[in-house]
């Protein structure tokens, strides 16, 4: 079973959408200085696009982010621990899941949302890298049996 198979079962899918949700709050928790203050304000600004919109959109994003971080935590089968090769391995893995998210934003028809992602994206893969192993272990809970 491929690692996107086994975290789009609708039985977890919730838990996962809301574990994702809360590495992301997590993550902006721990930023400070002027750029933590910068990814709090476009963080705010996108929750107030409409009730419910992040972990809408970390449920739209997440086949594809899984389907593009399968061949990473499958070599990291092969190697014994997923979790460490994926974390390990935290610039491929947040190339992989910026590839999904550039992607998208081509087709977003929000100018806040499109906006604030352009502004931001600079720093971006930093701040994904930083988040990896959390995101692992979200991963490796629900990607067992």
């Amino acid at each position: 079973m491929r690692l996107s198979d086994g975290l789009s079962n609708p039985d977890k899918k919730a838990m996962v959408v809301d574990d994702c949700c809360n590495v992301i709050e997590a993550q902006l928790a721990s930023k400070s200085g002027i750029g933590g203050m910068a990814l709090k304000t476009a963080f705010a600004a996108l929750k107030g696009v409409k009730p419910g919109y992040i972990p809408y959109v970390v449920e739209m994003l997440l086949p594809e982010c899984f389907e593009a971080l399968d061949p990473i935590w499958s070599e990291g089968i092969d190697k014994g621990d997923p979790v460490e090769h994926l974390v390990a391995s935290r610039s491929r893995t947040a190339d992989a899941l910026l590839s999904v998210t550039d992607a998208k934003v081509q087709n977003v028809k929000r100018q806040i949302v499109r906006g604030t992602y352009e502004k931001l994206r600079g720093s971006a893969k930093q701040h994904v890298e930083d988040a990896v192993p959390d995101l692992a272990k979200v991963i490796d809970k629900y990607s067992k049996a």
